[in-house]
């Protein structure tokens, strides 16, 4: 598969990113949409922009500001003077790959343009229903340190998103080794070319369909999800859409391996990307510095794991 291609790739021009990528590879294998949360200056638009050139895909960006309207993202249909007629003019949501860079700083009328794009894969633009080219995949950015001026996305859109993957700072020695290579990695990231192409893409994406789960992953799923619910510290746990996204990144965990079938170390390397952004913390847990992501590690240590 061209996993392993796409990674070596990735590393000449990435640094210590390889768990942003793999999630990036199974958001786009799922058929999903990520959320890509990290402040300033950590290569979230580099990391989404190398892996679209990779893959072979179409990739376009979007910089979301209080100001932008969803005729902006989604297109309208114009005038022609010469024809006569009106044609459509696309916007930048006809892609393969869709980077919304600080999603929170548009409005939430635009915000929800976005909404139909990434459930039903289809846009409407004046009572026309366009269909997306397969894969059609959102990878959103946001700033987790900035309040002011933004407007914080509803629980309901980030359903929408299969995973959260959090970027943080580099290493020591990541820090460095970028600061030595930042010339070459300049170099590097403009030579970059596809390693393979929309079409294979696609017949990883249908091979998805032939992932074995066996029951106990089933309910090892499951126990996992009811176990957010009945959390102390949690007011909202993990939905039935919440248990299908863990499932589907297990899949592509599994895929990415070379696997034909899921294992329990695939649903605990998906469970915090893919349930994270989906639990509502109680106020008073959360100032005490209570995170979704510790509380799924706690679960995911009490769980009993499936035995083959």
């Amino acid at each position: 598969m061209f996993i392993d291609r796409v990674l070596r790739e990735a590393k000449r021009v990435l640094v210590e990113r390889e768990d942003a990528v793999k999630l990036i590879l199974a958001t786009i294998l799922a058929r999903g949409h990520a959320l890509i949360e990290g402040v300033p200056g950590v290569a979230k638009t580099l990391t989404v922009k190398t892996v679209a050139k990779l893959l072979g895909l179409s990739y376009k960006r979007v910089q979301m500001t209080p100001d932008l309207l969803p005729g902006d993202i989604i297109g309208s249909y114009i005038y022609d003077q010469k024809t006569g007629d009106f044609r459509l003019r696309k916007g930048p949501i006809f892609t393969n790959i869709l980077l919304v860079d600080e999603i929170n700083r548009a409005s939430p009328r635009t915000q929800s343009a976005l909404l139909e794009a990434m459930q039903e894969k289809q846009v409407t633009i004046e009572g026309t229903t366009i269909r997306l080219e397969e894969p059609f995949v959102v990878l959103a950015t946001q700033n987790p340190i900035e309040y002011e001026g933004v407007f914080p996305l509803p629980e309901a859109q980030l359903d929408r998103f299969l995973v959260k993957i959090e970027m943080g700072y580099l290493s020591r020695n990541g820090f460095k080794k970028l600061l030595v290579e930042a010339d070459v990695i300049e170099e590097e990231s403009e030579k970059l070319k596809s390693v393979v192409n929309r079409e294979a893409v696609l017949g990883a994406i249908t091979s998805m369909n032939a992932i074995y789960v066996d029951e106990s992953i089933y309910d090892y799923i499951v126990s996992i999800c009811e176990a957010t619910r009945k959390h102390v510290a949690v007011k909202l746990g993990a939905s039935p859409r919440a248990g299908i996204a863990l499932l589907k990144v297990s899949k592509a965990m599994a895929l990415m391996e070379g696997r034909k079938y899921v294992i329990p170390d695939d649903v605990k390397k998906a469970a915090i990307p893919a349930l994270s952004h989906r639990i509502l913390i109680k106020p008073e847990y959360e100032v005490e510095g209570v995170t979704p992501a510790k509380i799924i590690g706690d679960i995911l240590v009490k769980t009993p794991i499936p035995k083959p």
